[in-house]
């Protein structure tokens, strides 16, 4: 199953709009979703602070602000075909 994480922090509409854009894209493709408020870690703060909300498959940033649905797309696709090499 993929894992994405989203990291956001409390009273952030940016944080609110990504999390609503994103959810129904998860669910339709079976992605499992993991926030994580980054004022809890203070290197994640450190790190990702000024940049919220951040996509994050693995390490790798897919969006930050606003969903960037082709780089979500392009993303689920490539694991998918990783998944099943033969289709």
């Amino acid at each position: 199953m993929t894992r994405l994480t989203l990291l956001v922090r409390a009273y952030c509409h940016l944080c609110d709009d990504m999390r609503s854009a994103l959810a129904p894209l998860a669910a339709a493709a079976g992605v499992t979703i993991e926030e994580i408020d980054v004022d809890s870690d203070p290197l994640l703060e450190a790190r990702w602070g000024e940049y919220v909300p951040v996509l994050l498959a693995g390490e790798r940033e897919l969006c930050h602000y606003r969903l960037d649905r082709a780089a979500l797309a392009k993303h689920l696709a490539a694991k998918a075909a990783s998944a099943n090499p033969r289709a």
